[in-house]
């Protein structure tokens, strides 16, 4: 009868011990799930911020007079008073061909 006291507590602890490891296990592999999550989401949100510091800069460069200058040329190709224009022009087959 001893024995058996000594099985049946032995059976206990390992059936405790397995029950303990297998939920730590479980929860460090939540904890390493949720840690990836986490730095996914930071590298999104490092991204977005440089995104947006980015257009704060271009909005304070559109601001000012050089900005609102250089947005006329570059999208509406106006030009200061008394700047020469050059338009070239490209026609079809005018260039030489290459030798093959």
């Amino acid at each position: 009868m001893l024995r058996l006291r000594w099985i049946l507590l032995a059976a206990a602890v390992f059936l405790f011990t397995a029950i303990m490891g297998t939920a730590y296990f479980l929860e460090f592999r939540k904890i390493g799930r949720l840690t990836a999550l986490a730095d996914e989401r930071m590298a999104v949100l490092v991204s977005m911020s440089r995104s947006v510091q980015e257009l704060r800069e271009k909005v304070a460069f559109y601001s000012t007079p050089e900005g609102v200058a250089h947005l006329a040329r570059e999208q509406y190709n106006l030009s200061f008073p008394g700047e020469t224009v050059f338009k070239i022009e490209v026609k079809k087959n005018s260039l030489p061909q290459e030798k093959r």
